[in-house]
């Protein structure tokens, strides 16, 4: 097969083990920077150029794109995908779970459980926003934070408050969420392909933050999930509409809760932590599964 991965930066962990696990399986493999890819848009035929030459014969993309790039990666996916290129994350998918609201949205509908969360575009009482999610102490997220940035944990309703009343000074969008105190500054990574969780870790905020993320100085471990949060992940995945997906769920005293659905989960945390092989896992997924019919918005808008 000739696998594209769409990455820019071919040095970071999560591009380099992808290259190397399909080099591995015998594939032949590049690494296209998104930003550096153009289309080319005609009736007779949708084509990809890349530095001057046509992009031809790739079975399957791989997109790795960044929050910053997500409206042009989902145009280069969505080129790969009129082309009749079976791309791994969807163009709609990746757009659906880029939006925080939206995808809390759907997961709300489909019953799936997460802490409660209320949001708004005005609100005159901010008192009405933190009572909706029963009271301080509680979590105030920037909707286009990510890697734990723009997260605020207020422990009273007057701090709740101010945070809350900077961010509107702002103009920023945001959520306020439920804070979990039973999750002990701590949550779990379920790496989904496909059906099935392949690897799971545990994240705990390093002292005096409530934040796991590793990129803030949490620290992972291997981790044995229940039935519960099996199903729990993989649904949230299939919610999205992703065939790989990082589902970030906190242990509370109701169940598992979904607090993410990330489309472009980073394979260094989680391959360390598990000793899973799971770039391997990814390409035999693509093996399996990469035939044009599969990507269900080929051709769509």
């Amino acid at each position: 097969m000739k696998i594209g991965i769409l990455s820019r930066n071919r040095k970071l962990y999560s591009t380099r083990r992808l290259v190397e696990a399909a080099k591995q399986r015998g594939h032949e493999v590049h690494v296209l920077d998104t930003l550096k890819c153009y289309m080319e848009l005609s009736s007779d035929e949708p084509a990809i150029w890349y530095k001057g030459d046509k992009l031809e014969g790739y079975d399957a993309v791989i997109p790795r794109i960044g929050a910053s790039i997500t409206q042009y990666g989902q145009a280069v996916i969505r080129q790969f995908e009129m082309t009749g290129c079976y791309s791994l994350v969807e163009s709609v998918a990746l757009v659906r779970s880029r939006d925080k609201l939206r995808s809390l949205q759907l997961l709300s509908r489909k019953k799936v459980g997460m802490p409660r969360t209320s949001f708004a575009h005005e609100v005159h009482n901010t008192k009405e926003l933190i009572k909706l999610v029963n009271g301080a102490p509680l979590v105030v997220k920037l909707l286009s934070g990510t890697q734990g940035k723009g997260v605020v944990l207020a422990e009273t309703a007057k701090a709740a408050e101010s945070v809350i009343e900077a961010f509107r000074e702002l103009k920023a969008d945001f959520l306020v969420q439920e804070f979990i105190k039973e999750a002990g500054g701590s949550d779990v990574r379920c790496l989904v392909i496909g059906n099935r969780v392949v690897a799971a870790m545990q994240r705990t905020a390093q002292d005096g933050d409530f934040r796991s993320n590793l990129h803030r100085g949490g620290v992972a471990q291997l981790t044995k999930l229940t039935p519960s949060e099996r199903a729990t992940a993989v649904k949230a995945a299939k919610i999205m509409g992703l065939n790989v997906a990082g589902v970030d769920l906190l242990r509370s005293s109701r169940g598992p809760l979904v607090m993410e659905v990330n489309s472009s989960p980073g394979l260094e945390g989680i391959e360390t932590a598990t000793g899973k092989d799971v770039a391997s896992a990814i390409i035999e997924f693509i093996e399996n599964n990469s035939a044009p019919s599969k990507t269900r918005t080929r051709g769509k808008g």
